[in-house]
């Protein structure tokens, strides 16, 4: 009876190992998938950002061939197609990483400022949600 006993733990704990063997590889490969899918996230978002740049230097160069060259607004046109252009020229050579990494350390330059515009932003975010 005791090697009845012994048999009968011994295949329990087979069974406990197996099914922690399955646990773990099916952790795994959930894991592997989100991995999966967030990388084609990053991707995606990386290549919006960059189309999102070309298209805003191409609105620059629009801006530029269609305002008058001079005078109030040949300046005024001027001024928004060099910000379009060379907003779009770094979107597409930064991407979203640059400008996180610009947008941290500008906050951790001016953390005073920051907190003021954050707390301004959920102000009014919190009034136009409430209305």
């Amino acid at each position: 009876m005791a090697s009845s006993a012994y048999t009968g733990t011994e295949q329990t704990k087979g069974t406990f190992s197996e099914a922690g063997a399955k646990a773990a590889d099916m952790a795994s490969a959930a894991a592997s998938k989100a991995s999966d899918a967030a990388s084609f996230l990053g991707h995606k978002a990386e290549d919006a950002t960059s189309a999102l740049g070309s298209k805003m230097r191409s609105w620059g160069g629009t801006i530029r061939e269609n305002t008058p060259r001079q005078g109030m607004f040949g300046n005024a046109g001027s001024t928004v197609a060099d910000s379009l252009e060379h907003g779009g020229r770094y979107l597409q050579e930064h991407g979203l990483g640059g400008v996180g990494s610009d947008v941290t350390n500008l906050i951790r330059q001016n953390p005073v400022p920051a907190v003021l515009l954050g707390i301004g932003l959920g102000f009014l975010l919190a009034r136009t949600i409430r209305s």
